[in-house]
């Protein structure tokens, strides 16, 4: 799939913190390709926050002729063709082994994010893009998060924010996301479902879409079909949201079948489909756009964008790692993040 064609900003280009993610896994093998690009360079001004070495050997796996300079921060970086700026954390040994689970690697990647996350609460940068974390490492290293939606919103002190995949061809939002399913149907009530909803119409607008079309789906299958399935949860859980929403001038449209609201969201009938819970958003968009996919997390201070895939231990090392959803990530940063002051 190919990515949307968008102009270039047309003021200052936002800077952008990329974090390295695992240094063990393929995140330094598609971020030397994807801030190379020269997609990228017309969009933002990225800077690693990372490891400058594991950089440098990523580049050489690729075959990639560049320039990876050290920086102290991001007003010190210069942009052109052929030039990484990173600020190098040096925490990764240069002997590190590529695709193998390792603590220290886990540690690393937290301090990348808690990097970027002070960077961009003081203003130093106007969004943040991550490469992929191993969560097994991240908790080895210490820090017990399910992943980075979470990490972020701790370290920049918000108490709820919501998780988005986007492709070229459908985006969803969740309502409850790295939680059991017993879990997370005990969890959805009317607010947090409102709350959810009033997120995705704020990103999607910021985006470009003025007046997003909203599909919510259900809890059940068939959305519970008017009490078959179920408990009544739709009704209870689902429906007061959507009449508030709607009363708002929120065009929010459920509760809907899951089983055929990511169709028609395919074939353009909806802008954003709410999730209830992880799988159910997941399982489509990575049948639907895998190769270009980005996960947003929303609700943040700052925009966040990220690859929708993992560290890929099995081809870490090899140079073999498709860099077009780092790419996409970078784009959607770029097009979601201000303008920096002047």
């Amino acid at each position: 799939m190919n990515a949307p064609t968008t102009p270039a900003p047309a003021g200052p280009l936002p800077l952008i913190a990329v974090t390295m993610g695992d240094g063990a896994g393929i995140g330094p093998e598609v971020i030397v390709p994807a801030l190379l690009a020269p997609e990228t360079l017309r969009r933002c001004r990225p800077v690693v926050i990372g490891d400058a070495e594991r950089l440098r050997q990523a580049a050489r796996l690729r075959d990639i002729a560049c320039e990876i300079v050290t920086v102290g921060a991001p007003a010190e970086a210069e942009f052109g063709p052929g030039r990484i700026n990173v600020i190098d954390l040096g925490l990764l040994p240069a002997e590190l082994p590529w695709g193998e689970l390792s603590a220290v690697a886990g540690d690393a990647a937290y301090q990348y994010v808690r990097a970027a996350a002070r960077l961009a609460l003081d203003g130093e940068v106007q969004g943040i893009c991550t490469a992929p974390l191993n969560k097994e490492a991240l908790h080895a290293g210490g820090h017990v998060f399910p992943g980075h939606t979470e990490l972020l919103a701790h370290l920049t002190g918000v108490e709820e924010v919501s998780m988005m995949l986007a492709t070229p061809t459908v985006k969803v939002i969740h309502v409850t996301t790295h939680i059991g399913l017993i879990d997370a149907v005990n969890k959805i009530e009317p607010g947090l479902v409102e709350r959810t909803v009033r997120r995705g119409h704020d990103a999607m607008v910021r985006a470009g879409t003025p007046e997003p079309v909203i599909g919510v789906c259900g809890i059940n299958p068939h959305a519970g079909e008017n009490g078959l399935f179920g408990y009544g949860e739709e009704e209870e859980k689902i429906v007061p949201a959507l009449e508030v929403l709607r009363e708002d001038g929120i065009d929010a449209r459920g509760p809907l079948p899951a089983d055929t609201a990511f169709f028609l969201a395919g074939r353009g009938d909806y802008d954003l489909i709410v999730a209830m819970y992880h799988d159910q958003g997941h399982g489509p968009v990575k049948v639907l756009g895998l190769e270009a996919g980005v996960n947003l997390t929303v609700g943040l201070p700052v925009i966040r964008t990220s690859v929708d895939h993992g560290t890929a231990f099995d081809i870490a090392g090899t140079g073999k790692a498709d860099a077009g959803s780092m790419i996409e990530a970078l784009r959607q940063a770029a097009e979601m993040s201000p303008s920096p002051a002047r």
